[in-house]
């Protein structure tokens, strides 16, 4: 989903008024890790400047991840990441255009809910169908989201060089932890 879409579709889920805007839900600030562990090496990433929504009324969930936000303990790993694999600069956006299955905003009323995440996950211009379970909890106003999935570079095109193919994991692990506001 190219950043136009992605603006348009975050548009229509914020221009929504009345009691239907009451379920619409945004942050500029979730935060997205990746974790990869060979017996070679570990590798850990955190990005801390995810955009994301949710529209409860259509169980509408985006969001939109910029790569050269994600931050490594050793500055190089971070420069090879935006650099050899991650294209940052051909490729800026990750993003995520999905449905939460089988759920309604009422079922926040009984505290944490486990639910189901299916949609278009596109990561270095590729574009692939996730499906995982995550969890969604109302806590005052705020909506809590998380959830834990894999992800393979080579679904979504990027070579790992055989020189270092055994320091990054084949799958890595993602974790997504985000605390969205009611929009206004």
């Amino acid at each position: 989903m190219n950043s136009l879409k992605f603006f348009s579709l975050v548009l229509v889920l914020v221009a929504l008024t009345g009691s239907i805007n009451a379920q619409k839900y945004l942050t500029k600030n979730g935060n997205i890790r990746f974790y990869s562990d060979t017996p070679m090496e570990k590798i850990e990433a955190i990005n801390k400047q995810v955009n994301a929504a949710i529209d409860l009324s259509t169980n509408q969930i985006v969001f939109k991840v910029l790569m050269k936000s994600f931050e490594f303990e050793k500055a190089l790993m971070q420069e090879h990441f935006n650099e050899n694999y991650a294209e940052s600069d051909k490729y800026p956006n990750a993003t995520f255009n999905g449905k939460i299955l089988n759920f309604k905003a009422t079922d926040l009323d009984k505290g944490k809910q486990t639910v189901d995440i299916e949609g278009d996950l596109t990561i270095h211009g590729v574009t692939k169908k996730i499906k995982t379970k995550g969890t969604l909890e109302k806590k005052g106003e705020k909506i809590i989201g998380n959830a834990v999935f894999p992800i393979k570079p080579t679904d979504h095109g990027i070579k790992i060089p055989s020189a270092v193919v055994k320091n990054i994991a084949e799958s890595i692990e993602t974790t997504v932890n985000i605390s969205l506001d009611p929009a206004k």
